[in-house]
């Protein structure tokens, strides 16, 4: 008796198919061949070095991958040690806060400003706002930390304004005092950030079907009613977009203006994950608490995508995967 399973012929053609495609397009996946190579060397190859959280690893002169694979295995000790610590609420609090003050703001301006640059007709004050606004985008994090270090210095323009509109009796040290920190940090990456978040939403607007505000303004609808049941239901699947990448980023409050801007002084509000795993890992040496530290952030965030683009999809019919 013949008891050999017949494979159904589409399911051979499938393969074959695909091998034909691929060829046909070679010169296509040639092109993307650098890519390719560049993500596997540079995302890909040093997830092995994730294994360094699990394990009590050492820095020594010698063969790194050597050192790092034959070290003690001490599984979620790291892990353990992060979480029971008298530090893990203090820099999760700050972590937390800093980041949902950061989102609100830099959620809502970059949407305001793309509206505002909607609805100017001027073309050469537009080109002059969205340079303004794009500007400090391209500016490192140094030099920004510089100037927002002047303007809240005790002799800069922000005390100064203050104290000349009688709003102050005395110049207030903003930068080393810890309750003013959040919302500094939160201000400075709304500024750096709204222009260039805003070109996205540009675009989106741009695709609007103009006809639509046409119809609206003959049915006696004003510019505010326009851009509220037109133009805002519009650009909402790139809102929704935007903020499920934003969620993404709730734990990645960013490094550099809370190392720039903080001091010993403010350290209280100041750490967070970033600059808490900086210290433990490169200045104190503990590598592998500091990856076990980063690896908790990038899990926190994939969950927190992962629910986000669910919610939406569920919700609104608008997700990213």
């Amino acid at each position: 008796m013949n008891t050999a399973v017949k494979v159904p012929k589409r399911k051979m053609e499938a393969p074959k198919k695909l091998l034909q495609q691929m060829y046909r397009q070679r010169y296509i996946y040639l092109l993307m061949l650098p890519a390719i190579i560049w993500a596997l060397l540079f995302c890909y190859a040093p997830l092995a070095g994730l294994y360094m959280a699990f394990v009590d690893f050492k820095l020594a002169l010698g063969d790194f991958w050597h050192r790092l694979f034959t070290s003690e295995f001490v599984g979620l000790q790291w892990f353990k040690y992060f979480f029971s610590g008298q530090d893990f609420f203090r820099v999760m609090r700050n972590t937390l806060v800093s980041s949902v003050l950061t989102l609100s703001m830099k959620f809502v301006v970059p949407v305001f400003i793309a509206i505002l640059m909607n609805e100017v007709r001027n073309v050469h004050f537009k080109k002059i706002v969205q340079t303004a606004s794009y500007l400090p985008y391209f500016v490192s994090w140094v030099i920004a930390a510089n100037i927002i270090t002047t303007l809240l210095s005790s002799g800069g323009a922000i005390n100064q304004l203050l104290l000349n509109l009688h709003i102050i009796k005395e110049s207030i040290p903003f930068l080393q005092q810890g309750k003013y920190f959040w919302g500094i940090v939160a201000v400075s990456n709304t500024w750096k950030d709204m222009g260039y978040n805003s070109i996205i939403y540009l675009a989106a607007i741009t695709a609007v079907n103009p006809e639509l505000f046409e119809a609206a303004q003959v049915d006696g609808a004003s510019r505010i009613k326009q851009i509220w049941h037109i133009l805002l239901p519009a650009i909402k699947p790139t809102i929704i977009i935007m903020m499920i990448l934003s969620i993404g980023d709730l734990l990645n409050t960013g490094f550099d203006q809370f190392f720039l801007l903080g001091n010993s002084m403010t350290r209280e509000f100041s750490d967070v994950i970033d600059t808490y795993s900086f210290r433990y890992g490169i200045q104190n040496g503990m590598y592998s608490y500091a990856t076990a530290v980063g690896l908790f952030k990038s899990v926190v965030a994939l969950i927190l995508v992962s629910g986000a683009n669910a919610l939406a999809k569920k919700t609104e019919n608008s997700h990213l995967f």
